[in-house]
């Protein structure tokens, strides 16, 4: 493939704006402490940060993983329902033409749903979770956009949570795992269905699960909120590591692929 996996120019992020609504329990300080940190970090990792100001409440502002799905110069912008999503994907889609060189594509068949934290590109492969969010009709729209990936559907047993919350990506050809039940379970069917062989790296906590790898650098959560499997990327990882705290931002709820979009301009 003439791309280089897992490396990115560009990370879109939502800007924290006072006035946001807030859920119960958030503190909006903190809030901003820890993505200020979250994007000084993508910054250290030579990725160029764009600040993008959306409507709607703090989550829809900064929650972008679940406004689109990226990859290789495409990205597949799920179809909106509200007023607040339909003018957030217009200024998303706009960076993302103009800005960014991305050919973007609209999902609008009405039968599709798609959410995009059910949606595990690999570096070699999708994977897309079929649950209460996203349908079979979802996963070929998936698999449309992106034609030179394999796309797999996986069935995500109900009342189990979006896949990216158990399964992400932990390093080149790496699954990082949670050790719950329920993560075993999609690990087993992905691990039947997939084209290509990969390591798994397992944690007991489950929000541990949830990673960044960016160019070349594995980001996890801070050693107080995961202190078992901090433990372990400090056996297992042999490559560069970097932690940062989220649990303001896990309220929202938050993970680590949950703040922003990666892009890698051509």
């Amino acid at each position: 493939m003439d791309f280089k996996m897992h490396e990115y120019t560009h990370a879109l992020v939502g800007k924290v704006s006072p006035g946001s609504v807030l859920g119960d329990g958030v503190m909006f300080d903190e809030i901003r402490r820890q993505h200020e940190c979250y994007t000084r970090l993508l910054r250290e990792l030579n990725v160029e940060v764009i600040e993008v100001t959306l409507q709607g409440s703090l989550p829809e502002k900064l929650l972008l993983e679940k406004m689109a799905i990226i990859c290789h110069g495409i990205a597949l912008l799920p179809r909106s329902n509200s007023t607040d999503e339909i003018n957030n994907a217009k200024i998303l889609k706009e960076i993302l033409q103009n800005d960014l060189c991305q050919t973007v594509i609209d999902q609008i068949d009405p039968e599709a749903n798609i959410s995009c934290s059910d949606v595990l590109f690999t570096g070699r492969e999708f994977f897309v979770g079929i649950s209460e969010r996203t349908n079979e009709a979802g996963a070929s729209a998936v698999a449309e956009a992106f034609p030179e990936f394999p796309c797999t559907p996986i069935k995500i047993s109900k009342g189990t949570q979006e896949l990216k919350k158990y399964i992400t990506v932990a390093g080149s050809d790496i699954l990082c795992v949670s050790a719950s039940k329920e993560a075993k379970e999609l690990l087993k069917r992905i691990e039947r269905e997939a084209t290509f062989t990969y390591q798994t790296l397992t944690v007991p906590e489950d929000e541990a699960a949830n990673c960044l790898y960016v160019n070349g650098t594995l980001i996890h959560r801070a050693i107080e909120e995961i202190p078992q499997a901090f433990k372990v990327f400090c056996e297992k990882i042999d490559f560069a590591r970097r932690s940062i705290c989220l649990s303001e931002l896990a309220k929202m709820p938050a993970g680590l692929s949950s703040c922003c979009l990666l892009v890698r301009k051509p």
